[in-house]
């Protein structure tokens, strides 16, 4: 068993999340960051790869001060469990994901993890978990899923990158995917795209997609996709 398992994403009329420098970069206004919000206030947990935290070093709080105060008075913490794949505990212990926000963080590692910056992560208060595919090289997300399920946690809002997107749905492993489009063309052989990886080697193996809606907003539109089974 594991969690429902969501990606929500925003990325440019051309399928980029980011930049050719691999930075931050605003897509959506102000009501899509709003909707954003709102599901993270309505999630369990919300999942996210080294390589996010690295380039971005994001909190993942709900930041309504409404919207917390909603998951208080309903018995849960003002935030989501905020979970990291890390396979190697390259997370600073400094990062703002550890440093900002009330709530429980789980880093997911592999036994190659030098035990320095295993123990600096525990220090710091994140809960580390080993969970290693049989090469010990990745973090077996199948397994972490399972982890989660069994700690309560039910439905995972998965906000990237596009390393773990791919990672994720070659393993059959998300739901739904939702995804905000934005009216910019970023380009960039070498910016990333909603889902990179090494890719399907033709189109009989990808997963196929259920169209669920379309919302305009802002100056996009907002797509959500059931993963068919």
């Amino acid at each position: 068993m594991h969690p429902f398992v969501f990606i929500n994403a925003a990325m440019s009329a051309d399928g980029k999340i980011s930049t050719h420098l691999r930075k931050q970069v605003r897509i959506s206004g102000d009501m899509d960051f709003h909707r954003v919000d709102r599901l993270r206030s309505e999630t369990d947990a919300i999942m996210v790869g080294i390589g996010t935290i690295l380039s971005d070093d994001p909190s993942l709080t709900v930041k309504s001060e409404e919207l917390r105060r909603m998951r208080l008075d309903s018995g849960r913490d003002e935030n989501p469990v905020r979970v990291v794949i890390d396979s190697l505990a390259k997370t600073p212990p400094n990062a703002d994901i550890l440093r900002k926000g009330a709530g429980r963080r789980i880093i997911f590692v592999t036994g190659s993890a030098e035990s320095e910056r295993v123990d600096a992560l525990s220090m710091s208060g994140a809960e580390v978990v080993v969970a290693d595919e049989e090469d010990g090289a990745r973090v077996d997300l199948a397994v972490a899923l399972k982890h989660l399920h069994n700690t309560g946690i039910r439905r995972l809002m998965v906000e990237g990158g596009a390393t773990l997107n791919w990672s994720l749905i070659e393993r059959r492993l998300v739901d739904e995917v939702n995804v905000y489009i934005g009216s910019l063309v970023l380009g960039g052989s070498v910016s990333p795209t909603l889902v990179d990886g090494a890719g399907f080697s033709n189109s009989d193996d990808a997963p196929r997609l259920n169209l669920t809606s379309i919302e305009r907003m802002d100056d996009g539109f907002v797509v959500k996709w059931q993963v068919l089974r």
